[in-house]
């Protein structure tokens, strides 16, 4: 083969060298743009999947959570009894405890995501952001549903309290149902035979939310009582009472020290005029 022969092969391996990468810088960008579609793809199906598999409802486990600080966790702390792990009562077995102490509420129309700082006008509109945001930090693998305890806790009364009473028949056996979970939580969670504190808190659950499970209206929920709050109008009445109790002293002062100066003065006046007996 001749000189002429070698350059003519080295031309031609070049330019089919130069046509296979421009066939494949060509044929790249789509390759790489369908793989990332897929992977994106993937990924949203991965977040719906995991998002339809949360079946618990965030507005009943917070009125659950609401009645156990409300009408329980007064009298625990009064007790100084620790609430075992295992029992369904315990704030780690809340599905949405965490997301819920990341709430803040800073005024009245204007709520902020403690997670990322965004600002929602409403407390259902924050609820939405965590449902599509933050539903990663669910621990759904150990947190329980609180919203399946409210028919052990009267969760209706308390959600029945922000709207118009529902007037509906009662059901004996659904009644029974509730009474039973109720008090299979009363066992599990102050076992009777765990000492006096967890004997008395046993007797108060029964007491405060077992009882009213009838259909005989004998018995009311929270009978008990619960965690007193101090009305904002009371406390404002206690300093505006403050405030003015000292100048209502100070006006009686002034008032009978100016009727003393003023006998005073009638009695200086009316001495010389005085008649004087005759002897």
């Amino acid at each position: 083969m001749g000189r002429t022969g070698v350059m003519a092969c080295m031309f031609l391996f070049v330019l089919l060298s130069l046509q296979a990468t421009i066939l494949v810088s060509s044929t790249s960008p789509p390759l790489i743009q369908d793989t990332e579609r897929h992977a994106a793809s993937r990924t949203l199906k991965q977040e719906e999947q995991y998002a339809h598999e949360v079946h618990c409802s965030r507005e009943r486990s917070r009125a659950a959570w609401k009645i156990i600080e409300e009408y329980l966790m007064p009298f625990v702390e009064r007790e100084k009894y620790q609430i075992s792990s295992k029992c369904r009562l315990h704030p780690d077995k809340d599905l949405f405890r965490d997301q819920e102490q990341h709430k803040i509420h800073v005024d009245v129309n204007e709520w902020r995501c403690g997670y990322c700082n965004k600002i929602f006008r409403a407390e259902k509109f924050l609820d939405q952001h965590f449902d599509n945001r933050h539903y990663n930090l669910l621990n759904v693998s150990h947190s329980k549903c609180l919203a399946d305890l409210c028919g052990a806790l009267h969760c209706d009364l308390v959600m029945d309290s922000n709207s118009l009473p529902r007037k509906t028949r009662c059901n004996p056996a659904a009644a029974a149902k509730n009474r039973h979970l109720c008090e299979n939580v009363a066992n599990s969670c102050f076992p009777v035979n765990q000492g006096p504190s967890a004997n008395r808190l046993h007797e108060l659950f029964l007491r405060q939310f077992c009882d009213a499970h009838t259909c005989s209206g004998g018995q009311k929920p929270f009978s008990k009582g619960g965690r007193k709050h101090t009305s904002i109008f009371y406390f404002a009445i206690s300093i505006l009472t403050l405030m003015l109790l000292p100048i209502f002293y100070l006006i009686v002062y002034l008032y009978q020290r100016e009727m003393r100066n003023g006998t005073q003065e009638l009695k200086r006046i009316s001495q010389p005029g005085r008649k004087t007996k005759p002897s």
